[in-house]
């Protein structure tokens, strides 16, 4: 998988023959297809290992004093660190199946926020929608940053720019004073 993403990222495509990460990763052609069926798979398998280690299992092993502002500048240096990679995979064949599975891998941590937000005692699926609500949303930011941001990226600005909106989207309709 490590050979995957580095080769995704050197040639900023996800349209890498399966020989060629084969020969990168030191195995036979037919082991990887034995293990992961196909490319696309194999792609997305490792995209998935990547936020899990890199980014979620961190997430979990961080210092408790950590501030929120540093665990969002920790997600921004991620994505900046495997911009090349997440911008091939993100506008490739997997876009779809990759947004999909980290939006499941992502979704059970905006699920407190959801919690968060909701008076009373809400129903499970508004949790679930608002938790989903929140990881789309937030994930449509990171995927526009990551695609078509500046070279290079720059995970402070971004950090601060992710916070300026928080606010605005965990306000509570109580504490908002009237509608539009």
């Amino acid at each position: 998988m490590r050979a995957a993403i580095a080769l995704v990222g050197e040639r900023g495509t996800s349209n890498i023959p399966v020989s060629d990460i084969a020969d990168a990763a030191d195995v036979s052609r037919p082991l990887l297809y034995q293990h992961f069926g196909d490319r696309d798979t194999l792609l997305l398998e490792a995209a998935l290992d990547l936020a899990q280690t890199d980014l979620v299992e961190r997430a979990h092993s961080a210092d408790e004093t950590l501030t929120e502002r540093d665990r969002v500048l920790a997600a921004a240096s991620h994505f900046a660190r495997h911009r090349d990679f997440y911008r091939a995979m993100l506008t490739g064949p997997c876009g779809y199946a990759l947004t999909k599975a980290l939006t499941d891998l992502l979704s059970p941590f905006n699920r407190a926020w959801a919690r968060w937000m909701t008076p009373g005692d809400p129903a499970p699926e508004l949790l679930d929608d608002l938790a989903l609500f929140l990881t789309g949303g937030s994930a449509a930011v990171i995927n526009t940053w990551v695609i078509e941001g500046p070279d290079p990226l720059d995970p402070e600005a971004f950090t601060d720019r992710l916070l300026r909106m928080l606010p605005v989207v965990t306000r509570r309709p109580s504490d908002r004073e009237s509608r539009p």
